[in-house]
């Protein structure tokens, strides 16, 4: 089932908060080329003039965060040797915003780094982190153990009362970023070998399960354990939730190759609570929205990297007592996201 609603009309300033949302920036200072198919058009160093533009918009809105959906460098910098001074170009607009950025990682953000260097990064805005909860709620895993290259970057903050926002690593199981000795990369080896028996693993050609390749990844059973945990305290408390990841985790909501590994899992997992609202993604770096039959809004985000310099594709999401609204600017549409039914609304 898809739904656009075109342009909603909501007053703004009735929304409890605002918060700015952006994906696949993949700035590079190169000159403009083609995704690997020759088809898409990206636009390596513009892409950073649509991210000063969503900064003083956001700025201009007062939102209370943003949330960057992952690949905010591009891969090519890797080859040119370009990644850190271009990680540093970029983080130096987000630093222009007068709010917290909460920083999720893609795949680009592995092709430029190992997961021991983001963990150390600015990229790795764990601090931000709600750590009011009872104690088993919040991971614990410090950065400086001998064990960073396990480490799995998620986390839950909570901008307000009776509203939780959860980061997700959708590349907790993924060859990428992690050393070839460590466990979770050889875990995740052999479940990508059992199921892409293509010599290039980034090939989606006769597989059964298209979503097994080594540009996507999944979510460790720790991960999707803690998950279950932090979504039933916000069911007991009759929290609102918006579940964030780079990859998308339905079908609908994107193409056949562009999910996570085991998105069924984690899809099974947030059709077990009322609390969950919407799941944001991007990497698709196309615009797709699905309501499931559980009412959990998926949406995924047009990718600023194939974002013509005439236009843009960012947005401010705005949150109400019964729903949240995104008005997007520029190519993005705006959507309305009514929250469940059944969800308990005298809280309100």
């Amino acid at each position: 089932m898809r739904r656009d609603f075109g342009s909603v009309s909501t007053p703004m300033d009735e929304a409890l908060f605002s918060f700015g949302v952006i994906a696949d920036i993949q700035y590079a200072d190169l000159e403009d080329g083609y995704d690997f198919l020759g088809i898409q058009k990206r636009y390596y160093r513009h892409s950073l003039c649509h991210l000063q533009k969503a900064v003083e918009e956001w700025n201009g809105r007062e939102v209370q965060f943003a949330l960057q959906l992952g690949d905010v460098i591009d891969g090519f910098n890797a080859q040119h040797k370009m990644s850190e001074r271009a990680l540093e170009i970029v983080l130096k607009e987000f630093q222009k915003l007068k709010a917290p950025v909460h920083h999720i990682w893609g795949n680009h953000e592995l092709y430029n780094f190992s997961r021991d260097y983001l963990v150390q990064s600015a990229l790795n805005t764990k601090y931000l982190e709600d750590k009011t909860l009872p104690n088993h709620f919040v991971t614990h895993q410090s950065p400086t153990e001998d064990a960073a290259s396990e480490f799995c970057y998620a986390y839950q903050f909570c901008p307000m009362s009776k509203f939780r926002f959860i980061l997700l690593d959708a590349y907790d199981l993924s060859t990428l970023g992690r050393g070839t000795s460590s466990k979770k990369y050889q875990e995740s080896l052999h479940l990508l070998r059992q199921k892409n028996k293509n010599e290039n693993l980034n090939s989606p050609l006769d597989l059964d399960d298209c979503q097994f390749v080594q540009f996507n990844g999944g979510f460790s059973q720790d991960q999707l354990h803690w998950l279950d945990e932090i979504l039933t305290y916000a069911d007991e408390n009759q929290e609102r939730v918006v579940i964030m990841g780079h990859i998308p985790i339905h079908p609908h909501a994107t193409n056949i190759v562009c999910l996570a590994w085991n998105y069924e899992e984690a899809l099974s997992i947030i059709h077990s609570h009322n609390s969950v609202v919407c799941f944001l993604a991007g990497h698709l770096h196309y615009d797709a929205y699905y309501l499931d039959s559980h009412g959990v809004h998926h949406l995924t985000l047009e990718g600023i990297i194939a974002t013509p310099p005439e236009s843009n594709a960012f947005g401010t999401i705005y949150v109400y007592h019964d729903r949240m609204v995104l008005k997007g600017n520029g190519s993005m549409p705006d959507r309305e996201m009514l929250y469940k039914s059944n969800h308990c609304n005298s809280v309100f």
